[in-house]
């Protein structure tokens, strides 16, 4: 199974938690009607997939953030997948080890955590376009990280005061539903 059919299936296999997200879902199989160019970061009509991670503690209490290097919020492990990226899973565990450095996390559950789509803003590099982000979930099996590629710090935060961090909607989004998990 190529990695096109394997984010088909991962898609259609998702549990969404609200309307939002089910267009976000519709969006993304619809994305994906364009195959491997869905994946290149020089799609920009609409955008094209990236990956990402929620990385829990060893005690399911507390959630790994980066302060990212280039929009200054706290936001999830994650970012484009690349060429030799067998699959969306592989993209989120290599964003993982870059990101935080960690390169011993466990898949919490079936298939995708969390599905979001968000505008990235235009620069001299690219034009505006959307990020079709499919989100995993991790366990970490230690505390140990630390900041690498994108990342200006990490940090631990407990799952019910990430709302008071600075970070975006999407990530408080995605972590309200791990805080109706317990």
């Amino acid at each position: 199974m190529n990695r096109t059919e394997h984010l088909q299936q991962l898609l259609l296999e998702h549990r969404c938690a609200d309307a939002r997200e089910v267009g976000f879902q519709g969006r993304m199989l619809a994305l994906l009607e364009c195959g491997e160019a869905a994946f290149s970061r020089g799609n920009y009509a609409p955008g094209h997939f990236t990956a990402s991670a929620f990385v829990l503690s060893p005690d399911d209490e507390q959630v790994l953030l980066i302060l990212h290097g280039k929009l200054g919020i706290w936001l999830q492990p994650g970012g484009h997948v690349e060429p030799g990226d067998g699959s969306v899973l592989d993209a989120a565990r290599r964003e993982v080890l870059e990101e935080v450095g960690m390169g011993d996390v466990e898949v919490v559950g079936p298939g995708l955590f969390d599905v979001d789509i968000h505008v990235i803003p235009g620069s001299s590099k690219a034009p505006s376009h959307e990020h079709f982000d499919v989100r995993f979930l991790f366990r970490a099996r230690s505390f140990e990280a630390h900041a690498g590629d994108d990342a200006q710090a990490v940090r631990w935060i407990q799952l019910g005061a990430v709302e008071l961090t600075r970070s975006d909607e999407s990530v408080t989004r995605a972590l309200r539903r791990l805080e109706r998990r317990k």
